[in-house]
């Protein structure tokens, strides 16, 4: 393809430029293609460095990523119940849920596949609904919020738990840190979109975007905190970020969506409870997370109101 440089572009440095062109690419994709020499100017292969002088034709050829296919890793996982048709998984804060741009190995997936490895040495025992990355996955939690996390065995358990899903049959509880003070119980119900100024968090702030459904509680007041309990309506890509953000009150150790930084290396948001049907049994499965041992670490190293 080929990309007309303007005037007002003239200082750019050329991965960004194209990353504004083209958005619906990462910029780690982008520098991937400059440094393996798909990106030129006048028939030569552009550096990441090149600054845009106002009048350049950009050459683009677009080279696919090799297909992603997860593989067994000796991970430790801690299972909080299972069943022949489903597990819940207790996440720790860092790992990542499957595979995607700049995660490769490390993940849950990773760690599912080796826990759940057929003894024949064929498939493992997971769903295949979610193909190759995700394999079992029928929900996600974001890198650093930790807790229940439920993994589908069969194909016919995913499909079933993702109607519980959709059709808001699943009982969801967080329990999160807030920044500043809040009072008594409250519910947002406000759309979230991809925020147009930055693409890695969402926003709550425009009119337009999916349905979402948050429902808070105040669970303990602090100085210059508030510890709340959270159930979801809804599931949204950072659906409890971007809401509580929307707030002004953005969940503590976010800088993302306006939190300061603190020690902690992570927000404080963790996935406390899940309620679903079991599809081997048909009976109602609730499943809890204690808090975080760090979590727990930082709750009692707060003022009290």
């Amino acid at each position: 393809m080929l990309l007309q440089a303007l005037d007002a572009d003239q200082g750019k440095r050329i991965d960004s430029l194209l990353h504004e062109r083209l958005p619906e690419y990462s910029r780690s994709r982008i520098q991937t293609w400059i440094r393996g020499g798909e990106v030129r100017i006048a028939g030569k292969a552009a550096k990441s460095s090149y600054l845009i002088r106002g009048n350049e034709q950009i050459e683009v050829e677009p080279v696919p990523l090799p297909p992603l296919r997860a593989t067994p890793e000796d991970i430790p996982l801690s299972v909080l119940y299972e069943d022949e048709s489903t597990v819940v998984i207790d996440k720790p804060a860092g790992m990542v849920v499957h595979a995607g741009a700049g995660n490769h190995d490390g993940t849950l997936v990773n760690a599912l596949l080796h826990r759940f490895a057929s003894p024949t040495g064929s498939a493992p025992t997971l769903s295949a609904v979610g193909g190759d990355i995700r394999p079992g996955i029928v929900h996600r939690l974001d890198r650093f919020t930790s807790g229940a996390l439920l993994v589908a065995k069969t194909d016919s358990a995913h499909q079933n738990l993702a109607l519980q899903f959709s059709s808001r049959k699943v009982e969801k509880i967080y329990l999160t840190l807030v920044e500043g003070r809040m009072e008594g119980s409250g519910r947002i119900l406000k759309p979230i979109a991809r925020d147009p100024k930055n693409r890695a968090r969402m926003t709550a702030k425009l009119l337009t975007g999916r349905s979402a459904l948050t429902d808070w509680e105040v669970v303990r007041k602090y100085a210059d905190f508030t510890f709340l309990r959270i159930r979801l309506g809804t599931g949204r890509t950072h659906q409890i970020r971007a809401h509580l953000s929307s707030l002004g009150r953005p969940v503590a150790g976010d800088p993302l969506y306006g939190a300061k930084k603190t020690e902690w290396n992570r927000y404080f948001l963790h996935a406390h409870r899940l309620g679903f049907t079991s599809p081997a049994t048909g009976e109602w499965i609730l499943v809890e997370s204690p808090l975080a041992p760090e979590l727990e670490q930082w709750r009692n190293s707060l003022s009290i109101e």
